[in-house]
């Protein structure tokens, strides 16, 4: 607000009476020491109240007041004006209706900037009078997204939920680190604070991934839930070393190293389970990101039937998994649940008569009576040795994390041949392409043929919110068809698209997985020996042998309402090889 507008309304407030001279006086020397509005001073003195100051102000300006904290600023409304201007000038877009936007001003009279405002946005404007500092404070809700999130938190975790941070497993005495509801009590460092809470809030939110991502300007922290990420919050610039270094400390790192990348891991304890932590810090242009993914042991679901299979895909699977001997193979890319997949697998076949063996990297959930191997480079135990270790301990089901080199898969082709159930992942696009795949890796067509005894392909697609969820109409029976679904099917499905309420993120809550299996019949060996593309695979799978790919798999999901067709294209887009003969 400039000054020449602050001695305007000192002189309204001295003509109403409301403010003595000697106040006025004192409150325009602390507005000009302080760089504060005289409103704020006044306020912040106690002189005057703030809805009698503002009444006064909008009677004598001819300008309705406007209570901001109680207006709902939608986000494309909120866009209409850039950052830059509604916060130099205070501006505060609340509302579009046609071609008339209305407008919180804490200066009606800044003709030049609400000139610049009105070219800008191509509207008409209705001015409204608000308090240069609620301007300020729903700037920073409108900017700064995850404001209102953490205060929120903050409030739920003072009235007596607690926090309890564990460093690395490395340390021998377990440290708390932190006891949340103590050190907001406390007052302690805002750092902590702030990690803990956005920890706590993830956690609480189901989030499987933490971003804290810097730029030049800024810092962007996003949650990634349910598949997508949205940002959290936007701390300053300034704390964004002071982060990092703090979930370094969490980790056991090295925090003086900020040039080279950094793994690590660390504990939490709340509300009576454990919820393991994965960290990654990579340098880049502006600073450190760090990614922290949330191993949450209570949301492992060990069930195959709770995962969301279609019936025939978790028919193939089950039976595989029930064989003596063989290679098992869940592809997809990375965050498509296949570990969850392989852990629900192993849940449903172990017995106390089998040994059970996993060589993984890292161990993402203790399963027990399984004996699970973590693969460390540091100490030099790889995948390749730990499997050679492993088949010298007499196992029965052998489960490997990931297959990412030639000699990995070489020994576990040779393990499945020679009497072992072998479970792995791998990252091909589809079933049929982790043949090509393999092959591609070194090992022999026969060799192939021979070991597996299915392959699948795997996604988690978003569930459609029940609270809110519309049917749609008027789709394109064309584009439909198109898309995938039959000519009855476009005629007489009913389609279902996300909406948004309280309950939900964007007309979305939770996730359910699409998988399509390809189990190696003789027909597919005969093709896979014969040296056969990956298309000739799924063509064939798709014609003689019913495979279900992912594509319909997402497509009778969206027909049965539990999911949207825009949601099954964003999932299955990558995975368009021919699933029609």
């Amino acid at each position: 607000m400039s000054r020449s507008f602050d001695k305007r309304v000192l002189r309204i407030l001295g003509e109403a009476g409301i403010v003595s001279e000697e106040d006025l006086a004192v409150t325009q020397e602390v507005a000009v020491k302080e760089n504060s509005p005289v409103t704020a001073v006044l306020v912040k003195r106690g002189v005057v109240d703030e809805l009698a100051l503002l009444g006064v102000l909008s009677d004598r300006l001819r300008v309705s007041p406007v209570n901001l904290s109680t207006c709902q600023v939608e986000p494309n409304v909120a866009r209409m004006i850039e950052q830059e201007i509604a916060t130099e000038h205070h501006l505060v877009p609340i509302s579009r209706i046609e071609n008339v936007l209305t407008v919180a001003v804490s200066n009606p009279f800044d003709v030049v900037v609400l000139d610049q405002v009105r070219n800008a946005t191509g509207c008409e404007l209705r001015l409204v009078l608000a308090l240069q500092e609620n301007i300020e404070q729903q700037l920073h809700k409108i900017y700064n997204p995850g404001a209102a999130q953490l205060e929120a938190v903050m409030g739920e975790m003072d009235g007596g939920s607690s926090l309890e941070v564990r460093g690395a497993e490395e340390r021998k005495e377990e440290e708390d680190l932190a006891i949340l509801a103590a050190e907001t009590r406390e007052g302690e460092s805002p750092v902590i604070k702030f990690v803990n809470l956005a920890i706590y809030q993830a956690i609480k939110e189901g989030v499987s991934d933490i971003h804290i991502e810097p730029f030049e300007k800024m810092v962007r922290v996003r949650f990634r839930q349910d598949g997508v990420c949205h940002v959290a919050h936007t701390p300053p610039k300034s704390l964004h070393n002071s982060i990092v270094s703090r979930i370094k400390i969490l980790c056991g790192l090295d925090i003086a190293e900020r040039r080279r990348p950094q793994d690590g891991k660390f504990q939490v304890k709340m509300e009576g389970r454990q919820v393991d932590f994965r960290v990654s810090v990579l340098p880049t242009v502006h600073g450190e990101k760090v990614v922290l993914r949330i191993l949450d042991g209570s949301n492992l679901a060990l069930s195959l039937d709770s995962l969301g299979f279609e019936t025939a895909s978790l028919s193939d699977f089950s039976e595989a998994i029930r064989s003596s001997y063989g290679m098992i193979l869940v592809t997809g890319p990375t965050g498509s649940g296949k570990s969850t997949t392989l852990y629900s697998a192993v849940k449903e076949i172990m017995t106390e008569e089998d040994n059970f063996v996993t060589v993984e990297d890292p161990v993402e959930y203790q399963l027990h009576g399984v004996n699970q191997v973590q693969v460390s480079d540091k100490r030099g135990l790889t995948f390749a040795g730990a499997l050679r270790s492993i088949l010298r301990q007499d196992p029965d089901v052998v489960m490997i994390g990931e297959i990412r080199d030639a000699e990995t898969i070489e020994i576990a082709i040779k393990a499945a041949l020679t009497g072992h159930l072998v479970l792995s992942t791998l990252h091909t696009n589809d079933a049929a392409s982790t043949i090509t795949r393999m092959i591609d890796m070194g090992v022999d067509p026969f060799m192939v043929a021979s070991a597996t005894l299915l392959v699948s392909a795997q996604r988690l697609a978003r569930r459609l919110c029940k609270h809110c969820k519309a049917p749609i109409e008027g789709v394109p029976k064309e584009r439909l068809i198109q898309v995938g679904l039959t000519v009855e099917e476009a005629e007489t499905g009913q389609l279902f698209q996300a909406v948004g309420c309280p309950r939900c993120k964007q007309g979305y809550s939770g996730r359910f997985a699409l998988l399509e299996t390809m189990p190696m019949v003789d027909d597919i060996k005969r093709l896979i020996i014969a040296g056969k593309s990956a298309l000739d695979l799924k063509t064939a799978a798709l014609r003689d042998h019913d495979m279900i790919s992912l594509r319909r798999c997402a497509l009778l999901n969206a027909l049965r309402g539990k999911t949207s067709i825009e949601e099954v294209l964003r999932v299955t887009m990558a995975d368009e090889l021919s699933d029609t003969v």
